[in-house]
Formats: C-alpha cells, structure tokens, sequence
C-alpha cells in the first residue's frame, strides 16, 4: 500500500486524498481502472481509514461460478439445494460492521445484479432457501476493468445498479501513464522480495532503471511486481542489469539504442568508431584512443588529483598509475 500512496505521480496522490476524505462515510465507492492498477490496495486503504471495527472481505465475482457466487454472496440455508447439509452465512453477513469489497462487478450475471441492487436499496440480505431478510451493516466497495457505461448502453449492465454504485467514482491510471513511478515501485518489490527470500538486497543498474521505465507493462503494476521476482530470483549477481532482463524485442530495441547512443556520444568527444566489416578493425588502437580519452578526462575534472580520477574510472589508485605511465601521461 505504502507505494501507491506515495506515487510521484500526481494524479495518483490525489485520488489516495479522495480516498481518504470520503473513508469515514457510508457512500459506495466504484474504483475504476484496468487489471492490475491497485484497485484492491485503494478498496483496503479506504477500508483501513474509514471507523469501521468489522473486517475486510473480498469477492473476486469473475472467479466464482453464478450459481456458486449466488450462494458465497448471500448465504443459503441447510436444504436450500444438494450439498447444502448446514446454513452457511454469505460474504455480506461475515463482513458485519466492515466493509465488502466487490471485484470484477462488471461481471455479475443480470439476475445477481438484481439481487446486489436490492440489497444496496434495503440494506438487508436474503439467504438461499430464506424468506427472511437479515439485516446488514456494511460499506460496499466495487470494482471494475470495465467500461459500465458502455455495458449499460449494449444491455449487460443495470443502469439503476450502475448509478447506485457510481456514487464516489475513483479511476486508477495504468502505468503506462504513471512511469514516473517505476524507479519506486521495483525499488519497492526488490526490497519486499529480498526480505521474503532472506537473500541481500540487490539493486539496479540505471540502465535496467531507464529500460523498465521504457517498458509499457500492459499488465500494471501486477506485471511489474511479478517480473521483478522472477529477476531477483534469477539474477546471481548483487546488481541487475539489462542483460538479466528478457524483455523481448523491447530489450532488443533497448540495447541497440544504448550502443547507437554510445557510439554517437564518443564520436563527439572525438573518439572514432569504425565500422566493423569483412576487412576488420584495428580493436587494439581503438581500446586505446578510448582509455586515453577518459584518463586526461579523469584527470582535467578532478584537478590532476589522481585519486580522484581513478574514482571516477571505477579503478584502484595503482592501477589508473600504472595505465598512466603506460600511455605516457603522468
């Protein structure tokens, strides 16, 4: 939950604010947003902000059968149907005096969304098998992936149950249109999943940074999470780079800017790449005009300190001497 609510982005910061303000009511809130956007963390985050000492129940209504869905939402008495050996209470009575939070509502059947319209209308509950209503005290939070207007329009969607529910709309972008959030949000599973592996914290080349930001996560924020495990898990060295990603033709593309970039970039510090073809190339000089370069650049931004310089290279103080004296430049 901590990083969703602390987005860069500022969009983001100011739904979890509405979130926040409208906790303490009774309204229904209808959080919209594509899978994987943190529907479920806002539906907690208002659940968690709000007065209410009763619990938190989730119902995921796309991965639970009609007829089963029927019986898990509203309960059913002893007899109501085969298998049905003892009364059982549904979500909505175990979430007493807390709140339900209903996933995927844009994939209730019509005849359940009568039963949810009703039940949002009387505040009161009938099990299977019942005539006997049973009164509830609970805040009904919904969500979708789903365009409910458009459903209303072509006659999936109740247009009473839509206008019930859509009374405190909050949509969550995709992260496609968040990546400032990026950097935080793999920093943040890295460090989850270290944790929960016992392993060292392992941490990212800005590269890798640069290239999952780049990256449009069709998935969300689910996506992200789930490939940065499977990196840290993967991955043998403390530092993540580009090349422990597979990113398909994305990390393709990304390493061949990189070398394009690269390439420009010393072309215009005056250091020429040849191309390489059948005829071959002199490696040996190349290697040379490049380290020559970067020592008397070394060099000249720290002042001729050659402690310094041998920092900035990523080298121990003997060994950016001895390369000195080898190129005649000390």
């Amino acid at each position: 939950m901590k990083y969703l609510i602390e987005s860069r982005n500022k969009l983001v910061r100011e739904i979890f604010l509405l979130a926040k303000k409208v906790a303490p009511s009774y309204s229904t809130v209808l959080i919209l947003g594509e899978s994987g956007t943190g529907k479920e963390v806002l539906a907690k985050y208002i659940h968690f902000c709000s007065k209410r000492k009763g619990p938190f129940i989730a119902v995921n209504c796309a991965a639970i059968p009609e007829d089963l869905l029927e019986a898990e939402l509203f309960g059913f008495e002893k007899g109501a149907f085969t298998g049905a050996v003892k009364s059982k209470p549904g979500k909505f009575e175990l979430a007493e005096g807390g709140t339900i939070f209903l996933d995927e509502i844009g994939d209730l059947s019509l005849k359940l969304q009568a039963k949810l319209l009703r039940v949002l209308q009387e505040r009161q509950v009938e099990r299977l098998g019942s005539e006997k209503p049973v009164k509830i005290d609970v805040r009904i939070l919904a969500a979708t992936n789903k365009d409910l207007k458009k459903e209303v329009q072509e006659g999936r969607f109740r247009e009473d149950l839509y206008f019930r529910l859509n009374v405190i709309p909050l949509k969550l972008p995709p992260l496609r249109e968040r990546k400032e959030d990026i950097p935080l949000l793999a920093e943040f599973f890295i460090k989850k999943i270290c944790a929960r592996e016992g392993i060292p914290e392992k941490k990212l080349h800005p590269d890798t940074i640069k290239m999952l930001t780049e990256y449009n996560w069709p998935g969300n924020i689910r996506e992200l999470e789930n490939f940065i495990e499977r990196i840290v898990i993967l991955c043998d060295s403390e530092e993540i780079s580009p090349e422990d990603l597979n990113l398909g033709p994305l990390q393709e593309n990304f390493l061949a800017k990189k070398e394009s970039y690269q390439k420009e970039l010393l072309i215009s510090q005056g250091i020429h790449l040849p191309h390489l073809t059948e005829t071959g190339i002199n490696l040996p000089q190349i290697l040379k005009d490049v380290e020559v370069f970067y020592l008397k650049k070394a060099l000249e931004l720290t002042g001729g300190v050659k402690s310094k310089a041998a920092r900035l290279l990523g080298l121990n103080r003997t060994t950016f001497l001895e390369k000195l004296k080898k190129y005649r430049l000390a």
